[in-house]
């Protein structure tokens, strides 16, 4: 329905990889390049500077970038308001969510609205919130799910659904009997992190700073770039960790995992939608009152 060419430009612009444009697209990479040369025939002006595997774009390039986000936008409004109007969501929706979100939150909701919506396709693009927000301001994505808040000008945030931050470590720590320790106490244990960039980080470190401590009054051990390791590193150690409630669900079932009290100390927290600002009704509002639902049910 739309211009196919315009499309294939505007997605070898933001991967700046004919290759990777190519297995976006499902269409072959000598493909790729005969719609780039010919638009840029089309045009009288080359759009890419081609240097050995690498490219980069031109300043003409840049100018049409720049409009093509605006008309892709344009398209995927069209394909929302056209399905919208037979009664059936449809057309894409790129999401982006934070790792704890992506891993943890987010599955089971998407599969129930793919089951749903089948006529809407999904991706899902998974980082920390940093760069989540990122690939929102950039337009790579329509629709962000992010454990912090930066309170970026161009972004709206929205909550979405309530989650808690837990102390845990391994069922046979030496403190595994206790049901709580103190905040002296917990100054002694070996306390692993997240990355910087990392709501969940950001969120651990504000509310202490509400218990009166600082990040480093805290015995730090490792920074580790996912849950999953963090969990992973303390069946085998001494550590605790500070991780969402969402992510050690099996852990706690299983009794692989332990939480414990800190007195003094409640680590809560809202997940966010975001989308930028001025964006109108669209797919991703409607995949957002659809997860809201979910939660709700609860």
């Amino acid at each position: 329905m739309f211009d196919f060419r315009l499309t294939v430009f505007y997605t070898v612009a933001k991967r700046l990889s004919f290759t990777k444009a190519a297995a976006e697209l499902f269409v072959t990479q000598p493909a790729i390049t005969k719609h780039i040369q010919e638009l840029e025939s089309q045009l009288g002006m080359a759009l890419f500077d081609r240097r050995g595997n690498q490219i980069s774009l031109t300043t003409a390039g840049n100018v049409l970038l720049r409009h093509a986000e605006t008309i892709m936008g344009v398209y995927r409004q069209i394909e929302f308001d056209l399905n919208a109007m037979k009664g059936q969501p449809g057309g894409r929706l790129r999401l982006g969510a934070s790792s704890t979100i992506a891993q943890y939150v987010i599955p089971a909701v998407l599969a129930r609205f793919q089951e749903q919506s089948p006529d809407v396709t999904l991706s899902l693009l998974s980082g920390n919130t940093d760069q989540i927000e990122q690939a929102l301001l950039n337009n790579d994505i329509d629709l962000g799910l992010v454990e912090g808040r930066t309170h970026h000008s161009d972004i709206r945030y929205t909550p979405f659904v309530k989650d808690e931050l837990v102390l845990v470590c391994r069922a046979d720590h030496p403190l595994a009997s206790r049901d709580e320790i103190s905040l002296d106490e917990l100054k002694t244990v070996p306390i692993v992190l997240r990355e910087r960039g990392s709501g969940s980080l950001e969120v651990v470190e504000h509310a202490l700073r509400g218990a009166g401590l600082r990040l480093t009054d805290l015995k730090l051990g490792l920074q580790l770039g996912s849950t999953e390791g963090i969990k992973s590193y303390l069946s085998s150690s001494d550590s605790m960790a500070f991780i969402s409630i969402f992510a050690v669900q099996d852990e706690l079932k299983s009794g692989t995992l332990r939480v414990l009290d800190v007195a003094a100390l409640t680590i809560r927290r809202d997940f966010y939608s975001i989308q930028l600002q001025g964006v109108g009704e669209g797919l991703a509002d409607t995949f957002m009152r659809f997860t809201r639902q979910q939660y709700a049910r609860r």
